[in-house]
């Protein structure tokens, strides 16, 4: 404690009054209601019960390594409803198909997936996840030029659709401006025509390779430099 020197004479003297105990401050007022306005809010956990009702979203999915299709639902759960924190989060996933070959892996898939989306958390990662799995027997090429590794790589990408309908995750498209550029170069790469090749589809011109980043066959030759049409990756940088 500093010591204080007086040299002047003491004529006056007043006792400082303490505050009354247990009359918060208005500084400590505010970060109680903070704290409980924070603790009301209701978070993803496991021991959620599940609502009578959900939100759901049906996805077909028809591949050509399967005879029949297959149906992907997806069930989400609203959470602090009508508050600013609503968010709305997957709650269930459930895949029906005519097809039983699959049967144990995919009730098996949808319960652990459906384990994983109760658990909370940042669920985002199940989408890489899957869509890095590969068929040993090989991929299939989707409606559109779009290569497929396997059922379950399709799988994610129907994870990854739904996730963005819902806000968990953010588009990472390309700009306004990448958008109209790639699409002059298209149409000047139609205008003078290409070589058509295995790979050639009617979304994007004749002559177009299969693209090493989207897996998209929308690779062309632009100014010297192979360009994807679809996402805009070019080996050029």
């Amino acid at each position: 404690m500093a010591r204080i020197k007086v040299d002047s004479k003491i004529v006056k003297y007043n006792v400082a009054a303490e505050p009354q105990q247990g009359a918060p401050s208005s500084r400590s007022t505010t970060a109680a209601g903070d704290r409980d306005a924070e603790t009301k809010v209701i978070r993803m956990h496991e021991k959620l019960e599940r609502p009578e009702m959900l939100i759901g979203s049906t996805y077909k999915v028809k591949t050509p390594v399967s005879d029949h299709a297959m149906y992907v639902t997806i069930n989400d759960i609203v959470l602090n409803e009508g508050t600013p924190h609503e968010q709305r989060r997957p709650f269930e996933i459930f895949i029906n198909s005519k097809n039983l070959d699959h049967y144990q892996w995919i009730v098996a898939l949808t319960r652990i997936m459906s384990a994983v989306f109760r658990k909370g958390g940042d669920v985002t990662f199940l989408v890489d996840e899957l869509k890095a799995v590969f068929d040993p027997r090989g991929g299939y090429w989707q409606l559109g030029g779009k290569f497929m590794p396997s059922i379950i790589a399709e799988l994610g990408h129907i994870v990854e659709k739904h996730l963005l309908h819902i806000g968990l995750l953010q588009p990472s498209g390309m700009s306004e401006e990448q958008q109209s550029f790639l699409e002059g170069k298209r149409a000047e790469f139609e205008a003078r025509g290409g070589q058509q090749d295995a790979f050639a589809e009617q979304n994007f011109p004749e002559g177009a390779q299969l693209c090493a980043k989207c897996s998209t066959a929308a690779t062309v030759m632009l100014d010297g430099c192979m360009t994807c049409l679809n996402c805009g990756y070019s080996k050029c940088g």
